[in-house]
């Protein structure tokens, strides 16, 4: 028998593991085995343990109904948490038929759905912007505009405002007022009265002046001839002089504005917790999106098309330097803390970069150290970038560089009104976009925050005034940080045994080894209750959908996690889902493997080779090939229905990916689409030598990224695959946005052989294979453009095997499920003629 691949597939529902990980013995059972050091995880296939009562090999899936709504499979628990006295967990379910969500309420450690929450009390349980007093006594939030406060002693719920204004920036101060900001300004509220202080109002103009002096000499004549005008001056000067006074002497009746620089816009602003000091970061106020592109929407319910405005090319994009000023209001000064003050601030980080690009054009590159352009950490998963302290004594301020290879964490000396510097991360790549939360620890003047300067993401802890400190070494990433009260405990979610499993952990603030509070085996997130004594689980495995676990921490040992909700479909548990085994694909350019999900059909005849398909995960920066349940559940179910039909499906996490540390993610730095490429060569070599797979009827498909991807390997690899489908797909990446692409390519200014080196219309003579191209039309994320020129290049290179099906009122992730059913019919179809 030509197939030697050695492990174990089951068909079903998935049930949780009790063991770290697990590989198939000689006797095709499978092996509990320890875990692997946290140091050194070995490369382990990790096969799911299903149940098999929930088996019905009998019943086909077809693509219209896994392309159907998503209703079916039975509205998952979204957006967990915690009710406001911690006696019960919250969530939202989303309504049949509808993109309405309701809430719900449950019991910690009582199985059961709970009961959905009445309107009349939905401001009890949707809470934005939640903030709670130094000593969790009161809790204020934002619900529809307006500000409420729920006091723990008394059970007491108020409301604050009943206003338009939509408050910001909600903080308790330390004398227990509530401040919030509004427009350029902060008010603070005291509960016990109601009384209302505007604290500071600043204005990006020149500060206001009674009289000017004259600009010019008829001006000055003007003034010195006519009795009227000096008139009006001396009025306009006295009313100022009055005004000055009355605002001295009656303890500021309202806050006098600060003045900043004119032309500028806020970017983020933060408020003592002692409002003794306000830091406003600002820059100047340009159009965000392009001033020239647009993007037509056909179909509207006047019959016209519609110009959309759309967001600027990474090709179009423009150096961006934030201002940092300190607002002393004690003192009523303004002060701005100069970015001088940072280590490598003019260091010219692209020399080498600018000297390549340089000499491919015949020219020299003279080294140049103008300051770089640098700002605040605008990051992409909701952190503040600016942090006081609880006691209003220390801000700490997280600045990235404007050409991604520099992060730093700096506080201010209010003294000298100027920033010091704490920590200083650099990439020669570039800065990630995650891990990068950071903070206080509640009582001591101590920072804590997550850095990749390890290779992996960790967390430290740092004094203002002394050393930084590991809490967490290893070959794993750290994420997610819950600092406890009493300044004992860190808590976080990581893959410590395996890059696919995601557990929950703590570690002692005081140093030591880090402690499992989970072991779920699959992909598992938390939110730590109010009294820090139990965790709110979202957990899901290889076949099933997220739902709903409590957990009472304890200090001697792991205690058993309560399911609490059972959301999913009967009629999605009765389907023959497969599922996929994690497998470590031995890679050619890496001694790390490429963890992959594979698919594996059974009671087939195993002596004729298979046909088979890799799938391609979207972002880049994704992790697909984990022991969870994957953002792709379509394309989880399509693979189960190849597999049904006698398909061998792989989906790799190729170097680029999530999980697997900073090497990992930036293997593609300045060539994307190369590392990815030779991953997928490998890929195709496993299954040629472990599944009995054909190489020679092998397919591949993707969006977004993925959609890159496949046009990558077709036009640069010609005889990898025999056919691809493109979802969505970049075709040159100086038309995709700046964040993402300025981190992995710089910009085409400065770099263009990255561009041409990683954009698949460079590439395209090489297409040979047929090519379905998928393209929404209302896409804002990876413009139409991206297909309409590379069909256009197409046609000119006379190519013929190639096809494009457009979406007309569909955005970068479909939203009705005809789209969905079209396009996967036409993926299958392309499948099914050429493999």
């Amino acid at each position: 028998m030509k197939n030697t691949h050695k492990f174990l597939l089951v068909m079903g529902s998935a049930v949780i593991l009790s063991a770290c990980a697990a590989t198939q013995s000689t006797n095709g059972t499978v092996d509990v085995v320890a875990p692997p050091s946290a140091s050194q995880p070995e490369p382990t296939i990790i096969t799911p343990v299903v149940d098999s009562n929930a088996m019905q090999d009998d019943i086909a899936i077809t693509l219209e109904q896994i392309m159907a709504d998503p209703d079916w499979l039975g509205r998952q628990p979204e957006a967990p948490s915690w009710s406001l006295n911690g006696e019960h967990l919250v969530y939202e379910r989303k309504r049949v038929g509808s993109h309405l969500r309701d809430f719900y309420l449950a019991s910690p450690g009582v199985s059961g759905n709970g009961e959905k929450v009445a309107l009349a009390q939905l401001h009890q349980v949707d809470r934005s912007q939640q903030v709670s007093n130094a000593n969790n006594d009161l809790t204020a939030w934002v619900f529809d505009s307006n500000i409420f406060l729920y006091d723990h002693s008394s059970g007491v719920l108020r409301q604050l405002t009943k206003d338009s204004d939509y408050p910001r920036n909600l903080t308790f101060l330390s004398d227990e007022r509530l401040a919030y900001q509004v427009g350029n300004s902060f008010i603070a509220i005291d509960p016990s009265n109601g009384m209302r202080e505007e604290l500071v109002k600043w204005q990006y103009a020149s500060k206001p002046q009674a009289v000017r002096p004259p600009a010019d000499f008829i001006a000055q004549e003007q003034q010195e001839l006519i009795e009227y005008v000096a008139l009006q001056r001396r009025q306009r000067q006295e009313q100022a002089d009055y005004d000055a006074q009355l605002q001295a002497q009656n303890n500021g009746i309202t806050a006098a504005p600060f003045y900043l620089t004119e032309g500028h816009r806020n970017v983020q602003v933060a408020l003592s917790p002692n409002a003794q000091y306000v830091i406003v970061v600002s820059t100047e106020d340009t159009p965000s999106r392009s001033e020239s592109d647009i993007m037509p929407n056909y179909i509207q319910e006047n019959g016209r098309i519609a110009a959309e405005e759309v967001r600027r090319r990474v090709s179009d994009a423009k150096p961006i330097t934030h201002k940092l000023w300190l607002l002393d209001l004690a003192q009523n000064t303004v002060s701005e803390l100069s970015l001088n003050q940072l280590p490598g601030y003019n260091d010219d980080v692209l020399a080498a970069v600018k000297r390549e690009n340089a000499a491919a054009r015949g020219e020299d590159y003279q080294v140049n150290r103008l300051p770089r352009a640098i700002g605040i950490l605008q990051s992409w998963y909701g952190h503040s970038a600016i942090q006081w302290h609880t006691s209003g004594e220390h801000v700490a301020i997280m600045l990235e560089a404007w050409d991604n290879k520099d992060r730093w964490i700096v506080t201010v000396d209010f003294d000298q009104q100027r920033l010091v510097t704490q920590h200083r991360l650099s990439d020669e790549a570039w800065i990630n976009y995650a891990f990068n939360q950071f903070g206080w620890l509640p009582e001591s003047p101590s920072l804590y925050y997550l850095s990749e300067q390890s290779g992996y993401s960790h967390l430290y802890v740092k004094p203002v005034d002394g050393k930084e400190r590991a809490l967490t070494q290893g070959r794993f990433e750290v994420d997610d940080i819950t600092i406890s009260r009493d300044e004992q405990w860190a808590y976080f979610k990581a893959n410590v045994k395996h890059p696919g499993i995601y557990e929950i952990y703590r570690a002692p603030l005081s140093g030591g080894e880090i402690q499992a509070l989970t072991d779920l085996n699959g992909m598992t997130d938390y939110s730590l209750s109010p009294d820090h004594t139990t965790l709110l689980l979202t957990h899901s495995t290889l076949t099933m959908p997220p739902e709903l676990y409590t957990s009472v921490i304890s200090d001697d040992a792991m205690t058993q996690p309560v399911k609490i909700t059972s959301t999913v479909s009967d009629e999605f548990l009765s389907m023959p889902w497969v599922a996929p085994s994690i497998v470590p694909v031995e890679s050619s350019h890496s001694d790390a493997p490429i963890y992959s999900r594979v698919y594996l059909p059974t009671n087939v005849d195993e002596s004729e080779p298979r046909r088979a398909v890799i799938f391609n995960h979207g972002a880049g920066y994704l992790q697909n090939a984990h022991m969870g349940w994957s953002g792709y559940f379509r394309e989880f179910m399509f693979h189960s229905m190849l597999v049904q039909q006698g398909y061998v499906v792989m989906d790799m996490d190729y170097r680029a990916s999530k999980g697997y540390g900073r090497d990992w993610r930036t293997a593609i730095y300045r060539q994307m689409g190369t590392p990815e490429t030779q991953d997928l060569v490998d890929g195709v070599e496993w299954l040629v030598a472990n599944a009995n797979v054909d190489r020679n009827r092998v397919g591949t498909y993707g969006g977004s990224y993925g959609g890159f991807m496949t046009f990558m390997a077709l036009f640069t690899e010609p005889d990898l695959f025999q056919a691809g489908a493109a979802l969505r797909p970049v075709s040159d990446w100086a038309h995709y946005n700046h964040p993402y692409t300025s981190n992995i390519l710089n910009t085409p200014d400065v770099d263009p052989i990255a561009y041409r080196r990683s954009s698949p219309i460079y590439f395209a003579e090489g297409l040979s294979k047929p090519l379905l191209m998928n393209a929404p039309m209302i896409d804002d994320n990876v413009f139409f453009v991206d297909v309409v020129r590379l069909v256009q290049r197409l046609i000119e290179l006379e190519k013929e095997n190639f096809e494009t099906a457009i979406y007309p009122v569909e955005p970068h992730g479909f939203v009705q499920p005809s789209s969905w059913l079209d396009e996967y019919r036409r993926i299958y179809k392309l499948f099914e003629q050429h493999l």
